[in-house]
């Protein structure tokens, strides 16, 4: 479960103010549900979606996840088709190569822009990300750029700025761009951490996964008709029982949404709920349930299941897909610390709001959002969430923790301190059967543990961490 952030936003640009904080906290949030691959561009999208991914984008440096932002933008709401899309994949290439367009834009921008010229800023990322990762032709991405730039009175003076240094990047950016390292795209203090926890290679492979779009994964009401779905899908089985296909922008018009036969959900996103077992008529209670993957996971393996979470807006989505698949569950609309039940539960899975850093894939504005204070600040929650999680569980009954960070300190660190802190809890461990075989998915401590470096030759997946306690009497 994502955490609210706060936000902050760019008040200069200099490429020594960008070495010196690796764009920790440059940008604001954004989300994108549907995964859709940017394809190259003739320049026929125009410049009406230009001017709607740049609208875009001012929201979220505004606070606006880049979800939200497209449902609240008026020029985008205008687009229609290839437009459309277009505009998506663009706001959102430019938040997923944050640090390899400024480390270019910065070669040629000897001064720092005042604070008034962001939009600038920003008009200056849309036509480089065009040019150097999206295909479009470069007098496309040029001139479309000098007409955004004029629009507003407050940017007349940089229409020729824009001009000459969106020519540059053209023509110069993209040698620049190969010869930059998978890290320049994630803050310094990211970086550390994920080489500390995972070495310097796979720190480079979940850099690197970070770089592209994440493939579409759904998981099957039922299981066991995953040959049937793979072929109507035209999609792969993973080993750990999803199934994934290319990226679609509307997921309503493949076989089987009407009909309920699958949800959205990321393969790694699916392993939690499946630690718990066989939970055929068991009482289960899914703590920070919204937006609902492991509810409908729970219901469909025929649990009695209670979703409780604080967002009313987040759980009607669950109530529209638990309607759509035609399983049931009890919704309850509360902050876990305040929410009281008088019936203990057999299972309790607690998906903690966190850092999110393992779904860089899906949200690429986490590295420009995030900073260690943060992650200071979660992690004082998540104890707290998991201490009361523990309180409803039945004796000898099971508690799953976890969380879609990459982050030790979320992770592994909070269940060895969950440990200290209960004498009567014992870790039960993860065995690799029990996640499809995946490599490297299971710790030394026996907790499931995924990042994005595994199934790279299959699209890569999210980062999860989900440790499995039973709660002694």
């Amino acid at each position: 479960m994502r955490a609210p952030q706060n936000i902050r936003s760019i008040t200069r640009f200099s490429w020594p103010l960008f070495r010196d904080i690796a764009g920790g906290a440059w940008f604001t949030r954004g989300l994108m549900t549907q995964p859709l691959e940017p394809t190259p561009q003739t320049g026929g999208a125009g410049i009406e979606a230009r001017r709607a991914a740049l609208d875009i984008l001012e929201r979220v440096a505004k606070g606006a996840s880049l979800d939200d932002a497209l449902k609240d933008c008026r020029t985008f709401d205008l687009l229609e088709g290839p437009d459309r899309g277009f505009a998506r994949a663009l706001a959102s290439c430019v938040l997923r190569r944050r640090g390899s367009l400024d480390h270019v834009l910065g070669a040629y921008i000897d001064r720092p822009l005042p604070k008034r010229a962001i939009r600038v800023m920003d008009i200056l990322r849309l036509a480089s990300a065009q040019t150097l990762f999206m295909g479009t032709p470069d007098h496309a991405a040029v001139s479309t750029a000098v007409s955004l730039a004029g629009e507003r009175r407050e940017n007349l003076g940089y229409a020729k700025l824009v001009n000459a240094v969106a020519r540059k990047v053209a023509k110069n950016g993209p040698a620049v761009v190969k010869k930059l390292p998978a890290r320049v795209d994630t803050p310094g203090w990211l970086w550390r951490s994920w080489e500390r926890a995972y070495g310097a290679q796979t720190a480079r492979a979940i850099a690197e996964a970070h770089h592209n779009e994440p493939r579409l994964d759904v998981t099957l009401k039922a299981p066991g008709a995953a040959n049937e779905w793979t072929d109507r899908l035209e999609a792969e089985l993973l080993p750990t029982g999803s199934l994934r296909r290319a990226g679609v922008s509307d997921v309503t018009q493949l076989a089987g949404f009407e009909e309920g036969a699958w949800w959205v959900q990321d393969a790694a996103a699916s392993l939690p709920a499946r630690l718990a077992g066989d939970v055929s008529g068991k009482t289960v209670f899914d703590l920070c349930a919204a937006p609902g993957g492991k509810t409908l996971q729970f219901a469909a393996m025929g649990a009695n299941v209670t979703a409780v979470d604080i967002s009313e807006p987040r759980l009607e989505r669950l109530v529209d897909n638990l309607a759509r698949t035609n399983l049931t569950a009890r919704l309850v609309t509360e902050d876990i610390l305040k929410w009281r039940s008088e019936e203990k539960a057999d299972i309790v899975l607690l998906d903690a709001p966190c850092s999110a850093t393992g779904t860089i894939r899906r949200h690429p504005d986490i590295p420009w959002t995030k900073s260690e204070t943060d992650i200071a600040a979660l992690t004082s929650l998540q104890a707290r969430m998991l201490d009361h999680a523990i309180g409803f569980v039945k004796p000898g009954g099971m508690v799953i923790y976890c969380v879609c960070s990459l982050q030790p300190e979320e992770g592994e660190k909070q269940a060895e301190a969950a440990l200290a802190r209960h004498k009567h809890l014992a870790r039960k461990p993860v065995l690799p059967e029990e996640i499809g075989g995946l490599a490297g998915g299971v710790n030394r401590y026996g907790d499931l543990r995924t990042t994005p470096a595994m199934l790279a030759e299959a699209g890569a997946m999210d980062g999860f961490f989900a440790a499995r306690f039973i709660v002694n009497d």
